[in-house]
């Protein structure tokens, strides 16, 4: 007998669980690896300021090729950092102003947050895809309690205003980026001081980017739950049930 965690697949064969992320592999291949590298060997003497921003880079950017390829689709969000990371070493290695830089750093989340929004005029609003979905959620078992209370029309305002709320932790993180780069980025690039800020720029793009950002996501995702659990009549547990 399979254990209570396992699915048959059409085959009769146990499907495989999906992999989950390894949170260091993320920080050491994203910021730790490529803070090193151009902080510690972009001089003469190691790296020089070109080799160490290819050779910083492609560790980030071989992570997003391996993550692409292993869930064997294009996964918007993973497509747009790997550009994002493309455009930081075009801008480094062409040596363009800094200005360039702080551009990109405020365009890719920007973007991200027009998306979201743009996609609640579509069939296919990206928070059904990304946060409520069967993946996370008992969908079947929500859409039957909220056809149970009448409440499909609120169901739907909630989406909105979360897409909403989603989409401002895009624009939160793009207004933070461009003012981080505009502040650390003050030397020309192709020298070993400008990789040195880009170093310092990588390392602190976390606990003043990302933490924040990732505070106004929770933020959404908990009125989701808030929300479902007043439309639906159902528990958190109850809307999770399928997963135990």
């Amino acid at each position: 007998m399979s254990s209570p965690t396992e699915t048959d697949s059409p085959s009769g064969a146990p499907a495989q669980p999906a992999k989950k992320e390894s949170l260091l592999a993320n920080l050491l291949l994203n910021i730790i690896i490529p803070t090193l590298i151009l902080s510690k060997l972009s001089s003469d003497e190691y790296l020089g300021t070109k080799w160490a921003i290819v050779v910083a880079l492609a560790f980030p950017l071989g992570y997003g090729l391996k993550d692409l390829i292993s869930n064997s689709k294009i996964n918007f969000y993973s497509a747009l950092g790997i550009i994002s990371i493309l455009l930081t070493g075009g801008i480094g290695l062409l040596e363009l102003d800094a200005e360039y830089m702080a551009i990109k750093e405020a365009a890719i989340p920007g973007i991200l947050g027009l998306a979201t929004v743009g996609s609640l005029y579509t069939r296919w609003p990206l928070v059904r895809t990304f946060v409520y979905n069967d993946k996370v959620f008992a969908t079947e078992k929500i859409a039957a309690g909220l056809a149970f209370k009448g409440t499909e029309a609120a169901f739907e305002r909630t989406l909105t205003v979360a897409s909403w709320m989603i989409a401002g932790s895009f624009f939160l993180s793009s207004m933070l980026n461009y003012g981080l780069a505009k502040y650390i980025l003050q030397s020309p690039p192709g020298t070993v001081a400008f990789n040195e800020e880009l170093a310092k720029m990588t390392a602190l793009s976390y606990p003043v980017i990302v933490l924040p950002s990732m505070i106004v996501f929770a933020a959404a995702l908990f009125y989701l739950i808030r929300r479902l659990t007043s439309l639906t009549g159902l528990t958190f547990e109850e809307m999770l049930e399928h997963h135990k």
